[in-house]
């Protein structure tokens, strides 16, 4: 006898965590946006700068950079618990336990 699709779910091990592909496609978007706000704060902090203004422009690299990885990595986490919540109705459905 060929194994149903509630079967089929159950012998996969399921957990909370979303696919390595996913998780690997956030911490990527994390670095590259991270590394787009050290480079504008960095353009920010040489833009009205007149002498060597190293420190000034080494500061709000740092500001952006932290801003963007901080905020790309909350957006990143949202991401990846609404992907696992859509997981975990997907199976509850194939199983024949969605909510009426």
């Amino acid at each position: 006898m060929p194994p149903t699709d509630y079967q089929a779910t159950r012998s996969r091990q399921l957990s909370a965590l979303p696919p390595q592909t996913a998780r690997a496609i956030a911490f990527s978007m994390i670095i590259i946006v991270g590394s787009l706000g050290g480079t504008l704060g960095y353009a920010l902090g040489r833009y009205n700068c007149v002498d060597d203004c190293s420190m000034r422009s080494g500061s709000f690299l740092l500001i952006g950079a932290v801003a963007g990885a901080v905020g790309s990595a909350i957006m990143a986490v949202l991401a990846l618990r609404a992907m696992g919540e859509w997981n975990e109705i997907r199976d509850r459905e194939r199983a024949g336990h969605a909510p009426n």
